[in-house]
C-alpha cells in the first residue's frame, strides 16, 4: 500500500511539474497524467526486484531512446503527398506524449488544433509555446534546488532512476549550465487515490483499448447504445438463425474522444466495426473501389469560391455507410453488450453495410451518386467525385470525400434547399 502511495506522489508531482514549467494549459493535464503513468511503468522499482513494471509485465527491457521532453515544441513532417510543393513541409505542434495504439508520439498540431499521432518527428526541447502571443519562445533552463535528505528518502530510488535516464536518453541536447534557481512549491500532505487523480484530469478522455474497459464507464456505455440505436433506427440488420453454409464475420467496438479546438471534448463517438479482414474476395464481396476527391480538387473549389466570393459550407454526413445498402449476403455476430436475450445463438443479417466491410465505401458512393444523379446534378468526367448543378444562372458545386460534402454557389435558396435535402435523404 505504500508503494502505490509513492508511486500516486510521483505520478502527481511529475505532471504538475510538467505542466508548470511549459506553461500548459489545464486542458492538458490528462495528457501529462497519462504520460506520467507511461513513464512510472518504465522505471525500476523495488515492488517487482529492481525491474521495470513493463519488463515484469512483458519480459523486456524498455527502450529510453524515444522519451522527449514533455510539453516541448515538435515538427510534424508533411508527407509530400499531402502538400504542395512550395508549401512547409512541417507544422508546428507540442508534445503531449506517447502512443500504446502504434509507434508515435501524440502531438497538439497548433495549426489544426487536433491532437494527432506521428513518428516523423522533430523536437526542440529547449523551446515552449507562449499562449498569450501565440508564438514559439526558448525557455532558460533551470533546476530546483537540491532536494533534503529527508525528502530524498521519501522519493525513493524510483525518482533519480527517472531523472539518471532522462539525461541518459540519445537524441536530447546537451543543457548549458543553469544560471538560477526556482523554488520547488510545497506539495500537499494529503496522499491521493490515482482514479481521484485522473478523474479531475478528465483521464476518460483517452480511448479505451477493448469493451472491457469501456463497459466500466458511463459515458462509453452511452456512446455504444447510441451507436446501436442509430443502426437499428436505420434498418441495417435483422436477427436470424446462424447459417450454415456462410461465414459469419465477426465484429468489434471502436472508441474515439472527438476534442473541440481548445482540447476540451466534444463527444465520445463509439463506431461498431465489422472484421472486414476476415472477407472472401468473390464470396462476400466483389467491388471494392471507391474515388476520393483528389486535394486539386478541393483546391480548385475553394478558388473558384473565393474569385466569385461565394460563401463555401461543409457537411458531415452521419453514419453514411449504414445508409448504403448492399447485395451480398452477409452475416456477422451480435455485438458484445447488447447480445439479444434468449437469441444469443442467433446472428444478423445485414440489409446495409457496416464501417469495416470491404464493399462498404463502394456502397456509399453508389448510393450517394445516384442521388446525385436523380437530382440532375452532371458528375464531372475527369473528378467523379465532382457534382455541378445548373438553374439557369445559378450553380452550385459539390465536391465528395467519402462522407464529408464540401459545396458552394451562387444562390443561396439553392445552396439550403440542397442541405435540407441532403439531411433528410440521410436520415
Amino acid at each position: 500500500m505504500e508503494y502505490q502511495k509513492e508511486r500516486t506522489k510521483q505520478s502527481w508531482r511529475w505532471q504538475d511539474r510538467c505542466c508548470k514549467r511549459k506553461h500548459l494549459p489545464k486542458a492538458f493535464w490528462a495528457e501529462a497524467v497519462y504520460t506520467a503513468v507511461y513513464l512510472l511503468n518504465r522505471c525500476p522499482t523495488k515492488a517487482v526486484q529492481n525491474m521495470t513494471p513493463i519488463e515484469a509485465w512483458s519480459g523486456k527491457k524498455p527502450s529510453a531512446k524515444h522519451l522527449r521532453v514533455f510539453g516541448s515544441i515538435c515538427y510534424v513532417h508533411i508527407p509530400t503527398e499531402k502538400r504542395h510543393k512550395l508549401e512547409e513541409k512541417t507544422e508546428k505542434g507540442i508534445f503531449l506524449g506517447y502512443s500504446t495504439q502504434s509507434k508515435g508520439y501524440r502531438i497538439y498540431n497548433l495549426k489544426t488544433k487536433k491532437l494527432i499521432i506521428s513518428r516523423d518527428v522533430e523536437f526542440d526541447e529547449d523551446a515552449m509555446w507562449n499562449w498569450d502571443e501565440e508564438k514559439v519562445e526558448r525557455q532558460s533552463v533551470m533546476i530546483p534546488k537540491e532536494t533534503p535528505p529527508q525528502q530524498q528518502q521519501e522519493e525513493g530510488s524510483d525518482q533519480a532512476e527517472m531523472e539518471r535516464r532522462s539525461q541518459q536518453a540519445p537524441g536530447s541536447p546537451r543543457r548549458p549550465p543553469p544560471s538560477e534557481e526556482i523554488e520547488e512549491e510545497t506539495l500537499p500532505r494529503r496522499t491521493k487515490l490515482l482514479s481521484d487523480i485522473y478523474e479531475t484530469c478528465n483521464f476518460i478522455m483517452l480511448e479505451p483499448e477493448n469493451f472491457e474497459t469501456a463497459v466500466k464507464h458511463k459515458v462509453w456505455v452511452q456512446a455504444m447504445e447510441e451507436e446501436i440505436k442509430m443502426i437499428e433506427k436505420n434498418n441495417t440488420w435483422e436477427l436470424t438463425d446462424r447459417p450454415k453454409d456462410k461465414e459469419v464475420i465477426g465484429v468489434k467496438w471502436i472508441y474515439k474522444t472527438k476534442l473541440n479546438a481548445d482540447g476540451s471534448i466534444q463527444k465520445h463517438k463509439a463506431r461498431l466495426v465489422a472484421k472486414g479482414y476476415s472477407q472472401l474476395p468473390g464470396i462476400d464481396y466483389t467491388e471494392t473501389f471507391a474515388p476520393v476527391a483528389r486535394l486539386d480538387t478541393i483546391r480548385a473549389l475553394i478558388a473558384i469560391a473565393a474569385n466569385k466570393k461565394w460563401k463555401i459550407y461543409q457537411m458531415d454526413v452521419k453514419s453514411a455507410f449504414l445508409n448504403s445498402y448492399i447485395d451480398e449476403e452477409i452475416y456477422v455476430e451480435q455485438p458484445q453488450g447488447f447480445i439479444a436475450k434468449g437469441s444469443e445463438e442467433k446472428v444478423l443479417r445485414l440489409k446495409k453495410a457496416l464501417y469495416g466491410l470491404k464493399q462498404a465505401p463502394r456502397a456509399w458512393y453508389s448510393r450517394i451518386d445516384k442521388y446525385f444523379m436523380d437530382r440532375e446534378f452532371r458528375r464531372s468526367l475527369s473528378e467523379p467525385t465532382l457534382y455541378i448543378k445548373s438553374q439557369g444562372n445559378d450553380t452550385l458545386i459539390v465536391s465528395l470525400y467519402v462522407d464529408d460534402l464540401i459545396y458552394t454557389g451562387n444562390n443561396e435558396k439553392m445552396i439550403q434547399d440542397f442541405k435540407e435535402d441532403m439531411m433528410k435523404h440521410s436520415r
